[in-house]
């Protein structure tokens, strides 16, 4: 067997990172490229992009397959039946850190505008969909460009630091300063 009648890396890499998440406690997300093979709940799609938790605690009879990513979720109280082609996600990531992997599109998803950026209110409207943990967009920078498998750390697209040549955060704010008192109680 040759190097191009393998099998693609991706589902492989998807349930690594699946395993990864869920090991050291964190949520899995992925970033799906939608079009009308993906069967997911149209009314939470934006710009052709969708972001699904599938977490243990969000989802019901998981299949992370070599085609196929099934599960079922509720959305606004529904269950849902979801149906991804592997070839449509564009990343998977954990919540709480962004650390994961983008994959850029395959031919088939190619039709599917990327860079959108779903869950981009910060209020996600269902068990199933989410976004980033500073309410951010979730989504990689134009995944497209890099090799298949490249990691990357998925962040906000205003991080800390970004946009003031890299000098320090700025400081909190401190407390009011005011005199200490102690309350009497019998």
């Amino acid at each position: 067997m040759n190097a191009l009648d393998s099998t693609s890396t991706r589902p492989y890499l998807i349930r690594a990172l699946y395993e990864w998440c869920t090991d050291n406690g964190f949520t899995p997300y992925v970033a799906v490229s939608v079009d009308d093979t993906v069967q997911v709940p149209r009314e939470y799609v934006k710009n052709n992009e969708i972001v699904l938790n599938i977490s243990f605690d969000a989802t019901s009879s998981l299949k992370l397959g070599n085609d196929f990513i099934e599960f079922k979720a509720r959305f606004a109280g529904s269950a849902r039946e979801i149906m991804v082609p592997i070839s449509h996600v564009i990343a998977i990531y954990a919540r709480e850190n962004g650390q994961g992997m983008a994959f850029p599109m395959g031919a088939s998803a190619a039709g599917a505008a990327p860079s959108a950026e779903p869950g981009s209110d910060g209020s996600p409207a269902a068990a199933g969909v989410a976004a980033s943990p500073s309410g951010a967009p979730a989504h990689p920078h134009n995944a497209a460009e890099g090799p298949e498998g490249k990691i990357m750390q998925l962040v906000p697209e205003s991080a800390p630091g970004e946009g003031d040549g890299g000098s320090d955060p700025p400081e909190p704010p401190k407390p009011p300063r005011t005199r200490p008192s102690l309350k009497r109680v019998k």
